[in-house]
């Protein structure tokens, strides 16, 4: 039996995370899971620190345009790794030449891709508006906005959070737990509470996995 040849593309979105190989490793791991079950010959691998906002990526570019030549398949351990922009989505599904497959959703097709693409990008806008409406009426109330000390502290206190949780997040993905969803049962499972104490839901574990590159 042929194996089906594929290009893998991994992404962090930032330098630390790069040289730590935080998040990294556990999409590595993905796609060796997945290439395994389809009996698939990873021909190469591009892995790149950039912003998922960013369309501009040349390790992307690099993929795709081997994977074209190569008539492969361009292999990512989850959707958001590409983005979470329906445009940008769109746009490499239109491109011509190489198939697209992500480790986590099994089966997924151009239909899912583009609803899954649309939620997670409304999903980015309502938390900017929220935001923004919060902002304004904690302004309207007089509280004082933009305290740089306070918003270092909230921000190392988050990430302190979500590095006490590695062990179990990670330990979820080894066992083949790939999204957000599963880890949010097996988290409540073992009776592992969030930051703030209470159940897990899908969100709050990709906030954490977000944090910790995962």
């Amino acid at each position: 039996m042929v194996s089906r040849r594929y290009v893998s593309y991994l992404r962090v979105s930032t330098t630390k995370q790069g040289e730590n190989g935080l998040g990294v490793e556990a999409q590595r791991e993905a796609v060796r899971r997945y290439l395994a079950g389809h009996q698939g010959e990873q021909i190469a691998e591009f892995d790149e620190v950039e912003s998922g906002k960013r369309s501009n990526r040349p390790q992307l570019a690099a993929a795709m345009a081997l994977a074209k030549r190569r008539k492969a398949t361009l292999l990512v351990a989850k959707l958001d790794r590409l983005s979470r922009s329906v445009s940008f989505i769109s746009a490499l599904m239109d491109s011509k030449g190489f198939d697209l497959a992500i480790a986590d959703m099994l089966g997924a097709n151009r239909l899912t891709l583009h609803v899954l693409a649309a939620a997670a990008e409304h999903e980015r806008h309502a938390i900017g508006d929220r935001t923004k409406q919060a902002l304004a009426a904690a302004k309207a109330r007089g509280v004082k906005l933009g305290n740089p000390e306070q918003a270092r502290i909230n921000q190392a206190k988050a990430v302190e959070q979500a590095e006490a949780l590695r062990p179990h997040i990670e330990r979820c993905i080894k066992a083949g737990l790939i999204s957000s969803n599963a880890i949010a049962i097996d988290l409540n499972a073992h009776g592992i509470a969030t930051p703030i104490g209470g159940q897990w839901f899908p969100m709050q574990v990709r906030r954490v996995r977000d944090r910790l590159g995962l």
